[in-house]
């Protein structure tokens, strides 16, 4: 089980905040550093300074890390056209030596493409772009060098495209798809993800979308063996249940609740936990870290849950 780090900057951070957890969490071997990204916050914090931008973030990280891989959960598919998206992701993943993953969803809160004028269509146009997007930045970075690349797209048609930059991982850098939809997510996660990842779900839950995607590969002929599966959770760990109570009450959580939908409790609460997940196939799990000014808190999860995985 790799344990990876997963910010939400949209709640009030800035550069320098995200550098110093990225850089706790390279030194103290967690597997990644991912983010975000969202340009609004959510619920009734402040947000301050304000949002900062995914992935202008990474291209930071890229040059003020040296190990430690990179991402997002998710990119929204309504923030950027697919092209420029394309050569950014590529140009980051230069600029890292190799260390980028571009997660990608269709978008979904409505409320900041309001703040920033960002279209929003239903979700039905929402899924047929993401779609498209994942053909033509796949393609673009799977074009063999020297040759062109075509795309006959209803929303972003491509031709005679150089498919330039290329990234330094070859074929391309891993795509990471996710979420419950039962039908066009898994068709879409088997066709183009190299890892499914699923927010906040039960265990039960996770066994069963795992499956809808496993039958999703079969259909198009794909070993849905080589994918990654992976959840995500928000986490709270303390040494006892004192420091435990005290880290929730910084975020603003409940311990009972959080035990019962995060990775909460004490370290052996959460390897135990962990251990569940690991029954229905999860290889990874992101630790949505609230708190960012708290690295202690990496510290004692590298030291006493990691050692046990």
């Amino acid at each position: 089980m790799e344990l990876r780090i997963f910010t939400e900057p949209q709640q009030g951070a800035s550069y320098d905040q995200l550098l110093a957890v990225a850089r706790r969490a390279e030194e103290t071997g967690f597997g990644a550093f991912f983010r975000s990204d969202h340009y609004l916050k959510m619920g009734s914090v402040s947000g301050d300074p304000g949002p900062t931008d995914a992935w202008t973030t990474l291209a930071g990280l890229a040059r003020d890390t040296s190990r430690i891989r990179l991402g997002t959960l998710m990119t929204a598919a309504t923030f950027r056209l697919p092209g420029p998206l394309a050569i950014t992701v590529a140009q980051v993943d230069q600029m890292s030596g190799g260390r980028v993953e571009l997660g990608i969803g269709a978008g979904w809160y409505a409320e900041e493409h309001a703040a920033y004028g960002i279209p929003f269509p239903a979700v039905g146009e929402r899924f047929d772009r993401l779609a498209e997007q994942l053909a033509v930045i796949t393609g673009l970075w799977e074009t063999p060098a020297g040759a062109t690349f075509d795309f006959q797209g209803k929303y972003y048609p491509v031709s005679d495209s150089p498919a330039l930059p290329k990234p330094v991982q070859q074929p391309r850098p891993p795509i990471l798809l996710g979420g419950t939809g039962p039908k066009r997510t898994p068709r879409l996660a088997a066709r183009y993800a190299d890892e499914f990842n699923l927010p906040f779900a039960s265990v039960e839950d996770s066994a069963a979308q795992f499956a809808r995607v496993k039958a999703a590969c079969a259909e198009i002929d794909r070993d849905p063996s080589g994918m990654v599966w992976s959840n995500l959770f928000v986490l709270c760990c303390g040494r006892d249940e004192a420091e435990f109570a005290r880290r929730a009450a910084t975020i603003g959580r409940e311990p009972a609740e959080l035990r019962e939908n995060g990775l909460a409790g004490t370290p052996a609460e959460i390897v135990d936990k962990l251990g569940r997940y690991a029954e229905v196939g999860s290889s990874r799990v992101y630790l949505q870290v609230l708190d960012l000014a708290d690295r202690d808190h990496l510290d004692l999860v590298a030291a006493e849950v990691m050692p046990q995985l």
